[in-house]
């Protein structure tokens, strides 16, 4: 499937977003992991969380989705079954990360598989600390996926640690505190940064004993004497998914767009700073705080952008931005600089090679590094096609050049979207991009 977007007129409106992601996940597996009903409204429908339902089925988990709300009937900490068959993520780093941490400790046996792209994303950062816990898991590749999950021997538990995580990571800062539900003693974690937090948050909320320092990157997790509550919530908008909408609203003269009820969780704005600095007029209207996190609405105004340096702390807050990051510095006049940004290595794809590759196809002036990528803005682009590489967040933003150039760009393999963000092609329409699908 071939995905094109142009405009001729500006980007008007104001638009609510699906569910976000991150949030999705976890609810839906925490919810698992509770006693009783829970009830998730806006809960986002797309390939990846699709993935996590069907595995809570094969794991004994009930639950009904009725157009965005979904409701799971919780089973408890240690109520998962076996599975008869491999567990398929299929394109899902968090489905198999998460549910290592939360099957292990269990009486649960069971293979975590995936797609030939999982099979090659490192899985040995997360199975090196179970297996401190005490966990019996392996992973059978190189570091990777397929993983093993072996139950307990009977009346065995997890033992608490202490950890310092080599990354910043939130998938495998979740899958130890996860794990550490079920441990005899507290776990402390320590980052080299702060990542995502939603899984503290959430497990919080949920009547979990989290305690974070923030001025050292500390978790403390002590394990639940009592099941953890059920959740009844509604999930705000995927700023992730946001970042698309406001880059495109940025890059097109004469826009004004709002988004309705976003998720403004700290860790995972970075994206927004940046643009900022670069000059971008961006309005972030906190409206609410709900199971512990910041929603909100953002107006964003087509805006001329500035290059800038970019790396540190804020480069985890917006990991999953860098890719449409990329379209604002090739937009942007001067030079941007990305580094400390390694990680982005290990995503679905090689997302500073592909980014890199994708911007110079259409003429960017950018040049990659080890740890990041320098983009030289302004320069005029042309038309062309090409592929998504089975990269979502890469397809996207690459399609969004159609809106910067005065010939067509065609995006092939652009299914691939449909694992995170269905409804970006609506929504881009909604406010009043040209996009054809063929």
């Amino acid at each position: 499937m071939k995905l094109s977007i142009s405009t001729n007129k500006q980007l008007r409106g104001d638009v609510q977003l699906p569910g976000d992601k991150s949030l999705s996940h976890r609810s839906a597996l925490f919810a698992a992991l509770a006693k009783g009903q829970s009830v998730i409204d806006n809960f986002l429908v797309a390939g990846v969380t699709e993935t996590m339902l069907d595995c809570l089925t094969q794991l004994g988990v009930q639950w009904v989705l009725e157009d965005t709300r979904l409701k799971v009937e919780g089973i408890g900490l240690k109520g998962f079954a076996s599975p008869k068959e491999a567990l398929n993520c299929n394109h899902s780093g968090t489905t198999m990360r998460l549910l290592a941490g939360a099957m292990v400790g269990t009486d649960t046996t069971s293979v975590l598989d995936g797609s030939d792209g999982l099979r090659r994303r490192p899985m040995g950062r997360v199975v090196d600390p179970l297996r401190l816990l005490g966990a019996d898991i392996q992973a059978t590749g190189e570091g990777t996926a397929p993983l093993h999950v072996t139950a307990l021997n009977g009346g065995s538990s997890l033992n608490g640690m202490r950890y310092e995580l080599p990354v910043a990571s939130a998938q495998v800062k979740s899958a130890i505190l996860l794990a550490a539900l079920g441990a005899n003693s507290p776990t402390t974690l320590t980052e080299p940064s702060l990542s995502r937090d939603h899984t503290e948050r959430l497990l919080s909320s949920m009547g979990v004993d989290v305690q974070v320092n923030h001025s050292n990157f500390e978790v403390i997790l002590s394990p639940p004497v009592e099941p953890l509550n059920p959740l009844n919530m509604s999930l705000p908008g995927d700023i992730s998914s946001a970042a698309f909408i406001i880059v495109a609203a940025l890059i097109t003269p004469g826009s004004e767009v709002t988004l309705l009820d976003v998720g403004l969780n700290p860790t995972r704005t970075g994206l927004l700073d940046v643009l900022q600095q670069m000059g971008a007029d961006i309005q972030v209207d906190v409206k609410a705080e709900r199971h512990n996190e910041a929603v909100g609405d953002v107006t964003i105004r087509s805006s001329p952008l500035s290059g800038v340096e970019v790396g540190g702390d804020v480069v985890v807050r917006m990991i999953d931005e860098f890719p449409v990051f990329g379209i604002a510095a090739a937009y942007a006049s001067g030079t941007t600089r990305v580094r400390d940004a390694e990680e982005l290595r290990y995503k679905e794809s090689d997302r500073v090679t592909t980014l890199c590759n994708g911007l110079k196809h259409f003429g960017v002036d950018v040049q990659e590094h080890p740890d990041g990528f320098t983009v030289q803005g302004g320069a005029a682009l042309r038309g062309g096609e090409i592929d998504a590489g089975k990269d979502h967040r890469l397809g996207m933003s690459l399609s969004l050049l159609g809106l910067l150039t005065d010939g067509p760009i065609s995006v092939s393999g652009a299914e691939i979207i449909q694992q995170s963000f269905p409804d970006f092609g609506t929504v881009l329409e909604q406010l009043g991009a040209q996009v054809n699908w063929s």
